[in-house]
């Protein structure tokens, strides 16, 4: 990653050595320039900004964002923005890198910024758990802290920002609304999913979480075979009916896990959104349908 990122620094400088010094720089239309690095903050911002702002996210649909290599032309976009916005508990662990690589001068956000962070029983995710959309009261706030961030950088569109987010506020309101609605409909919360992804949600809305095929908040981390058959037993043992597979994530794995245990599996279109949004015509292609996807496919399988 460091040699990557080392020989983006040169081409960048190359670049700006170029273009001039551009940093914090708006469009030639005078709209605000912002660089996300996650699908669900690139949404977020669009939600805010409207026609106001010029959105680069760096991550693309069904990206896994915690092993990801920035691109040249996400270097770049750093280096002009005039604000960038990371999820931050370290779901990027290679952002630190990348804006240095870029020489940024813009505002840089950090959408957990008030979020009461889940811990982990594990000493190498010392920082928690990244996940924090996942939770519309988190989204919520990590609306409200991007609003002050625009509003600061462009004050003439603030009262378009400020419109803006309250109305999606309100619509994360009735979302939050229509989830605890159906989720409460349940006898059987037992989740079984591919990663650590789901705690805030589960946590919210309270469903039970009996574990993971990858026992962790990041998706590369390894799975033993003793850990892999805890898992079936608990299964088993707890009366689990279902074990969801992720969008991004490869599904064989599940699939067995699902097979030894004697249940079902949901994969493919029925797939849950962990790390991210889908593309724009998938079920996952927005924060508000992501949410609202997810929630009917573990209330289908679980009841």
């Amino acid at each position: 990653m460091r040699t990557l990122l080392s020989g983006l620094l040169l081409a960048v400088a190359v670049v700006a050595a170029s273009c001039g010094d551009s940093a914090g720089s708006g469009a030639a239309d005078g709209r605000l320039q912002v660089v996300t690095t996650t699908t669900v903050l690139t949404d977020f911002a669009t939600a805010i900004g409207g026609d106001r702002v010029d959105v680069y996210g760096v991550l693309k649909p069904n990206v896994d964002p915690h092993d990801y290599e920035p691109s040249p032309k996400d270097i770049d976009s750093m280096r002009s923005a005039k604000v960038i916005v990371k999820n931050g508990v370290h779901l990027e662990s290679w952002f630190d890198d990348a804006a240095k690589a870029s020489g940024t001068k813009s505002t840089i956000v950090d959408a957990s910024t008030g979020i009461t962070i889940r811990a982990s029983d594990d000493a190498k995710e010392a920082e928690g758990d990244p996940h924090i959309w996942h939770d519309p009261r988190n989204a919520k706030q990590m609306v409200a802290t991007m609003l002050a961030a625009f509003v600061a950088a462009d004050p003439p569109d603030a009262g378009i920002f400020t419109a803006n987010a309250a109305r999606y506020t309100a619509e994360l309101d009735t979302l939050d609304s229509e989830i605890a609605a159906k989720i409460a409909t349940l006898s059987n919360k037992k989740l079984v999913t591919n990663h650590d992804a789901f705690g805030y949600y589960a946590d919210h809305f309270g469903l039970q979480f009996v574990g993971s095929i990858i026992p962790s908040f990041e998706t590369s981390a390894e799975v033993s075979a003793a850990e892999l058959n805890d898992l079936v037993d608990k299964i088993k043992a707890q009366g689990v009916k279902a074990v969801f597979a992720e969008s991004a994530l490869p599904s064989k794995v599940a699939k067995t896990i699902a097979h030894e245990a004697g249940v079902r599996v949901v994969d493919g279109e029925g797939a849950l959104y962990g790390d991210g949004l889908g593309t724009a015509k998938s079920a996952g292609g927005t924060y508000l349908t992501m949410m609202r996807h997810n929630t009917a496919t573990i209330v289908d399988n679980l009841e």
